[in-house]
């Protein structure tokens, strides 16, 4: 169903922004003192990021506080680039990397002071999620969004993705704990976007913004604008939750347009500062450890665990533990079809452990045949470690095997999870193709790491292949393809599975409405014409290589997953 807001709609976003027309020139744009650099030594290092892509930016641009970044969003707009935000480097959906101008914000990482009486801090886009957590709990408070990735992923990435994490299971994504963002608009205009004041109308950019959700109220049909029973959701614009603020508070024009700005990966606005909610640290928390011989029974007691309010429910699927059993890693359950590794909290140690006690026996009603409690920090960690025993050990596979993350982030309604498990080997199967699947059962939202041979003939159709057939299964089971890493561009050509024609419209209407010229992230979570998720693979034995310098310098970062080293001080340091 299509409709207008008064603006001509577009097919897709037009041909003139599908890339940079040509490289920025060679001085800095008027007004920016920040680092701007468009040798091939510096662009190469902003050529990849944890996905699969691979893309050498025209420029690479560095800004030191929020007046560089509105001078270089005036500069796009003049000059006809586009601009990609980015913190660590460490998304995986291709956000950050394209053929624009890279606009590395990881510099600008002030904290401010806690505000322990309103549970707030204010914290600049760079600032890293485990340094900001680590201020907030020397006041008894914390930042309880905590992906996997926390001791390097920036907020400002976070933020734009609406990253979730573990403990999305007792306390949501990221979306629930901002209460305001700084924005550079499209226009160049800066301004502060809260929870509790009303939006910023007299900004054109913002203006029009409220207008595209109101269009989309009156001439899109409210189920269409979500996934009903998806738990966790970064795909698409969140339109639904913007429309459900409003409905209850038609004045609450500044929360509804926060809604629509997390998660919209710098498409809509650059984020130059972040306003986090912060709740009390745990006093006490347990871990515990279940093993399961079918999915179903693993899928049954996560509901358990998610009414019983833990904090956390991981699942390891057989996959994972026969990987992770290569590597002869500790711990690790045996003829398993599925762990489960929940963490509960307490207001006590007795209380905590109390708590785990109940969970492992609803866990064993469900079917757990064994079942490990820790209630001591150190027998916790151990436990946990579990969970990312694969990662070092998919990087020491055969050579001729990469982990490939082209389908790492579905979500489905819970009950379909054994479904999607299930489905999932089988297109595995199906390609002859090796894989790893793990996630967050509570949420039954999964990540896949395919073990690609790229040495084999036919490997890229049989890539295409898995691709195709996890897309059609996700859209089957009435699923997201995005439940916490976001679109970018790796999933902005892939909507059309998941998202009715009517919400993709009301998406590049909101696009338009906030970027009419096309600078801010073109090509992530609104496709360009023509876009292939697998195009340019930095795993792809014809892919053109990088120079040794940079290949080495990047080959360390993901080695050591340091994504938060500063790209450009690599230049001389490689290693």
């Amino acid at each position: 169903m299509a409709f207008s807001t008064g603006e001509p709609q577009l097919a897709t976003i037009s041909a003139e922004h599908q890339a940079t027309p040509e490289a920025p020139g060679g001085a800095p744009p008027s007004g920016f003192r920040g680092a701007w650099r468009q040798d091939l030594a510096a662009r190469e290092l902003y050529a990849e990021g944890a996905g699969i892509a691979r893309c050498i930016p025209a420029a690479v641009a560095v800004p030191a506080d929020a007046d560089d970044v509105a001078a270089l969003v005036v500069a796009a707009r003049r000059e006809g680039w586009f601009l990609m935000p980015r913190g660590s480097g460490s998304g995986m959906a291709a956000g950050a990397v394209g053929s624009g101008v890279s606009v590395d914000l990881s510099r600008m990482q002030r904290i401010g002071d806690v505000d322990t009486e309103n549970r707030r801090i204010r914290v600049e886009p760079g600032a890293l999620r485990g340094t900001v957590d680590t201020v907030a709990r020397t006041y008894g408070l914390r930042f309880p969004v905590d992906p996997s990735s926390g001791a390097f992923c920036t907020i400002g990435g976070m933020v734009a993705t609406n990253a979730a994490g573990a403990r999305s299971l007792r306390f949501g994504a990221t979306r629930a704990w901002v209460h305001g963002v700084e924005c550079v608009f499209a226009n160049g205009t800066r301004a502060w976007v809260r929870r509790d004041e009303p939006a910023p109308v007299g900004i054109p950019p913002v203006r029009a913004m409220l207008d595209a959700i109101e269009a989309a109220r009156k001439h899109v049909p409210p189920a269409d604008l979500t996934h009903a029973g998806v738990r966790k959701e970064s795909s698409g614009y969140a339109i639904s939750h913007a429309l459900n603020v409003l409905a209850r508070d038609p004045s609450a024009t500044g929360e509804a347009l926060l809604a629509l700005l997390v998660g919209s990966e710098g498409t809509l606005a650059v984020f130059t500062a972040i306003e986090l909610r912060l709740t009390p640290v745990a006093r006490e928390t347990a871990t515990v450890l279940s093993s399961f011989s079918s999915l179903e029974a693993a899928t049954e007691a996560a509901l358990q665990a998610r009414q019983a309010g833990a904090s956390a429910c991981e699942m390891l699927d057989r996959t994972f533990l026969n990987v992770a059993a290569r590597g002869n890693a500790h711990g690790l359950p045996r003829n398993a079809e599925a762990v489960l590794l929940a963490e509960v909290e307490g207001s006590s140690a007795s209380a905590a452990r109390d708590a785990a006690i109940l969970l492992g026996r609803a866990f064993t009603r469900a079917g757990a045949f064994e079942v490990t409690t820790a209630t001591h920090p150190a027998a916790e960690r151990a436990l946990w470690s579990v969970r990312h025993a694969a990662s070092p050990i998919l990087s020491q596979l055969a050579p001729r095997l990469r982990s490939m993350q082209f389908i790492e982030d579905g979500c489905v309604p819970p009950d379909a999870l054994p479904s999607y498990v299930r489905g999932v080997r089988e297109a595995l199967q199906k390609a002859s193709c090796e894989g790893v699947i793990f996630g967050h059962a509570g949420d039954a939202h999964v990540h896949v790491n395919p073990l690609v041979d790229v040495t084999r003939s036919g490997w890229q159709d049989r890539v295409r292949g898995v691709l195709d057939d996890v897309c059609s299964l996700t859209a089957k089971l009435g699923g997201t393809l995005a439940g916490e890493h976001g679109d970018g561009r790796l999933r902005a050509s892939l909507l059309p599975h998941v998202w009715t024609e009517s919400a993709r419209t009301a998406f590049r209407v909101v696009k338009q409405a906030a970027d009419p010229h096309g600078v801010l992230n073109t090509g992530a979570k609104v496709p360009v014409e023509n876009a292939d998720p697998l195009a340019q693979l930095r795993h792809d034995p014809a892919t053109a290589p990088l120079s040794a310098s940079a290949r080495t310098a990047l080959d360390t970062i993901e080695r050591e997953r340091a994504w938060h080293r500063f790209r450009l001080a690599l230049l001389n340091d490689p290693a």
